[in-house]
């Protein structure tokens, strides 16, 4: 088993190959070490994409500590302020196929000829015309680079390089792999970031990173996520099928992640393929089990709402929060383990701005710290809402409009994490309108259940009629808002 190997994992000094050919790679130490943050590299930075050490998202409350700076950080699902389980569970966008893809490629110098190529694996949701391609069997066409007339396979053109190669001394010999990356919606300023972060990846043949893109895109990396990857970890340009990403998506597969989720998963954290899977992920995952206490059977849940917990130093990010809800709240370790296993995204708030001030605004409107702990036990996405866009609004609505005490969070926490213009709001003012409100306390099981089932139990009327009135409702308030703009 997976697990059962961990505890014969040796660490002894060893040289391991590095993706790019010829040159030695020194794999990353284990994330568990707390004096060390730095990644594995060949002579250059690795920077985050997020360079300011304390994040907050305004648009989805999220806060994020400076401790975690080593780590690739974004909410992942995206829980936003009207973050509802019901409607999440029910969100899944389908997979596009991925476009066809073809670029022109230079022509050959006098005398060179292709290495044989080790490490070609054929991802098995690439199309006949990719296989063709990687197969040998259809030849890419030529390009002249003297030429100033459009590319037909992209939309880059040879004009918009040159003034690249004029201002930035980009290489001719880059134009071919800069037009197929364009294909997948990078632009000037997208290849200019990417030169100043990392400019040894342009330098890719390009049979070489269309045969890597179409292995992301055959384990199920959608395509017009490779330019998110892209702009956040282009060195995955550089990653060998056989010797980095075939053994990292082996990895993930191990500890559970089903192969649908794949995709999700790298396009969350592209970052995780520059850590070793022996030195670095693999005790990540140790310490989850042994120091934190997560179940084993609850790893792939774990790692799927947030894979960035795989690049985090999670030894520090898990003793200041343990730490922190024991003293704030007297908050029992098996109660910690339950937030973190429902919403690992804890891991990445940050204590000063975003745990404890949501502690004492529940604290404010008269909710003890012992229903504070059952509040935060059975919804810890509490954390991540907006204090002034979310949870204000909806106590405000909760005491006045719905006639509730604060008591009744406690039994109904849910109420925290449903819309309140989507779905509190509505269906209040639906229920009153058919003179079907209760007197007294508003029933907030009524806001639980789905629309068809809430209409069928609770309205007994028709779907239709709800909709309608719902959306008439946000019509109305929205003309309301944009009139007091004027």
């Amino acid at each position: 088993m997976f697990f059962d190997s961990f505890s014969h994992v040796s660490r002894p000094k060893m040289l391991c190959l590095h993706p790019i050919a010829h040159r030695p790679f020194v794999p990353s130490p284990p994330r568990i070490a707390p004096s060390v943050s730095h990644r594995a590299g060949i002579g250059f930075a690795v920077c985050s994409s997020h360079s300011n050490p304390r994040i907050l998202k305004p648009n989805r409350g999220y806060f994020y500590d400076d401790d975690d700076s080593g780590s690739e950080l974004e909410e992942y699902p995206p829980f936003g302020d009207d973050f509802d389980l019901e409607e999440f569970a029910s969100n899944r966008h389908s997979d596009k196929k991925p476009t066809d893809f073809y670029s022109l490629v230079p022509n050959k110098r006098p005398g060179y000829q292709r290495p044989p190529r080790k490490d070609k694996v054929i991802p098995a949701k690439i199309s006949s015309r990719d296989l063709s391609y990687i197969s040998g069997s259809r030849k890419p066409n030529q390009m002249d680079l003297s030429t100033k007339e459009k590319v037909e396979h992209g939309k880059f053109t040879l004009s918009r390089f040159q003034k690249l190669a004029e201002e930035f001394d980009f290489d001719e010999k880059w134009f071919p792999l800069i037009e197929h990356l364009s294909t997948f919606g990078l632009k000037e300023t997208h290849f200019i970031s990417i030169y100043e972060r990392h400019m040894p990846c342009l330098q890719i043949n390009l049979a070489s990173a269309r045969e890597r893109l179409d292995f992301l895109i055959g384990i199920g990396v959608k395509h017009r996520d490779i330019k998110r990857i892209l702009l956040r970890q282009p060195q995955i340009l550089e990653y060998t099928i056989e010797n980095n990403l075939k053994s990292h998506v082996s990895f993930l597969v191990d500890i559970g992640i089903p192969q649908s989720r794949i995709g999700q998963i790298i396009t969350a954290a592209p970052s995780l393929f520059s850590y070793s899977v022996e030195l670095s992920l693999k005790p990540t995952i140790r310490y989850l089990v042994e120091e934190v206490g997560i179940k084993r059977s609850n790893l792939s849940k774990v790692i799927q709402l947030s894979p960035q917990i795989l690049v985090q130093r999670i030894d520090n990010s898990w003793t200041s929060r343990f730490s922190f809800l024991s003293k704030e709240l007297g908050a029992p370790r098996e109660n910690i383990v339950k937030m973190v296993t429902k919403h690992p995204q804890l891991l990445h708030y940050s204590i000063e701005d975003g745990i404890s001030p949501r502690i004492d605004f529940l604290r404010s409107i008269g909710m003890p710290d012992s229903d504070i702990l059952k509040v935060l036990t059975s919804l810890t996405q509490v954390l991540s809402l907006s204090l002034e866009d979310n949870l204000k609004p909806k106590y405000l609505y909760l005491v006045n409009d719905l006639n509730n005490e604060v008591k009744s969070l406690t039994k109904y926490p849910m109420y925290l994490s449903l819309s309140l213009e989507q779905r509190i709001r509505p269906r209040h003012r639906f229920l009153v309108s058919l003179k079907k409100a209760p007197k007294g306390p508003f029933p907030l099981s009524s806001l639980v259940p789905t629309d068809a089932s809430f209409c069928q139990q609770w309205a007994g009327t028709s779907l239709e009629k709800y909709l309608a009135f719902r959306q008439s409702l946000l019509l109305s308030d929205l003309a309301k808002k944009y009139e007091r703009r004027r």
